[in-house]
């Protein structure tokens, strides 16, 4: 008499609920460890993204330690690019904040006295005001900034990690051949992970740096404040899925509204979203395609989860992260495979 196997033996509800329960036990120790899972997880999703440039490498016959050191240094390049400008751009906002002091009192004073004249009492007009304290905003910001800063900081954790993994991917196809007999779906469903990351991370980029040039070049014009650090700021959350657009809108808009008034304020709003329409929703769906397979409502799920785990880096490299998950435990068992329609959306 056959067997039952295990995936038939409970009802989805039970294996959601105990896989949901165990995920929170993960996460729970992984933001005990965030620290070292931060970098971890940076090292790693860096790792995917340079594996084209490594395989490249190697296919032309040179040495294993020159082929996974060249990969290395560029990425150890970029991430202490990135972590310098970052740190300017903190430094400089840090110098803005003080300046916009008188002005948003000023606009406070402004709104209690607009709500006054629509027959609010001073009182709830004051309550009302301060519920929208945009004195917060830019600290806010600055606060992101340096929590990226500080993940990009680990520099000895960071580099000893993409040294021993840069290593160990050069021998880990070879141990994909192997395994791709006893566990072919697993094998498939890592394959079509590292693909998908690749392209995701790859586009993401350069959209990413267009958009900031665009952005900058709208800023200046304008003659918004620092425009190099909203730059930068729209470059950055353009990896941040869905809300990211929003968070580097606001600040150069709020900047733009003290120093000029509504109407340049309305210009910046404008202009970032006919760009960010254009190039993010029109272009480059064209070039990323569906490359990570998570419908909306799952990639604001774990933009939420990362970042609560590993702090704004782990807004920054949710959907990379979510992806490897799916990756590893829905995708190579035949008994889960009906979770897939449900966190991608078709």
């Amino acid at each position: 008499m056959p067997v039952a196997s295990p995936s038939h033996r409970y009802a989805p509800g039970y294996i959601l609920l105990m896989g949901t329960a165990a995920a929170v036990v993960v996460l729970a120790g992984l933001r005990a460890v965030s620290s070292i899972a931060g970098p971890f997880f940076l090292a790693l999703v860096l790792t995917v993204a340079v594996s084209p440039l490594r395989n490249r490498l190697t296919g032309r016959g040179l040495p294993t330690l020159v082929a996974a050191l060249i990969p290395l240094v560029v990425v150890l390049a970029g991430l202490v690019a990135m972590a310098v400008a970052l740190a300017l751009s903190a430094a400089r906002l840090a110098a803005l904040i003080p300046g916009y002091t008188e002005e948003l009192t000023r606009n406070a004073d402004e709104a209690i006295g607009l709500l006054t004249r629509f027959g609010v009492t001073p009182a709830e007009a004051q309550k009302f005001v301060s519920g929208f304290d945009l004195g917060r905003l830019l600290p806010l910001i600055q606060s992101f900034m340096n929590g990226l800063v500080g993940a990009l900081s680990s520099v000895l954790l960071v580099v000893i990690l993409l040294y021993g993994m840069s290593l160990d991917a050069l021998g880990f196809g070879r141990a994909l051949e192997r395994l791709s007999d006893d566990r072919p779906e697993l094998v498939a469903a890592l394959r079509e992970y590292a693909h998908g990351a690749y392209r995701y991370l790859m586009v993401t980029t350069v959209f990413g740096l267009i958009v900031a040039v665009l952005d900058v070049g709208v800023l200046a014009w304008l003659g918004v404040p620092a425009p190099l650090v909203w730059g930068l700021l729209s470059f950055i959350t353009n990896y941040i899925p869905n809300v990211g657009f929003v968070i580097g809108l606001v600040p150069p808009a709020l900047l733009a509204w003290l120093e000029s008034g509504w109407a340049d304020a309305v210009w910046v709003i404008v202009l970032y979203s006919v760009i960010n329409f254009v190039l993010q929703s029109l272009v480059q769906p064209k070039y990323a395609g569906d490359t990570v397979g998570l419908s909306l409502t799952a990639t604001l799920v774990s933009l939420v989860v990362w970042s609560l785990v590993i702090g704004p880096l782990g807004a920054i490299l949710a959907v990379p992260l979510s992806a490897l998950t799916l990756a590893i435990f829905v995708d190579p068992d035949p008994g889960k495979r009906w979770l897939r329609p449900l966190l991608s959306g078709r």
